[in-house]
């Protein structure tokens, strides 16, 4: 191998070693903005029921019924 295919394999392993290091530390310690939605929602929130019906309903949904929107 050429001076340059090592420094290329260099280049894409360093790269590829930042990628996933950036992966792997926002999944452990995500932004607030990753964690809830504008209305305080968490992104991952259960499914809440339908007090009548006992039909699941997004929280986000029920939240934005209440507002008015």
């Amino acid at each position: 191998m050429t001076a340059g295919q090592h420094g290329i394999r260099l280049f894409s392993l360093a790269v590829a070693a930042l990628s996933g290091a950036a992966l792997i530390y926002v999944y452990l310690y995500p932004p607030v903005s990753m964690r809830l939605s504008r209305d305080g929602v968490p992104h991952y929130a259960p499914p809440v029921l339908h007090p009548e019906t006992g039909e699941p309903l997004d929280l986000g949904l029920l939240i934005r019924h209440y507002r008015g929107d």
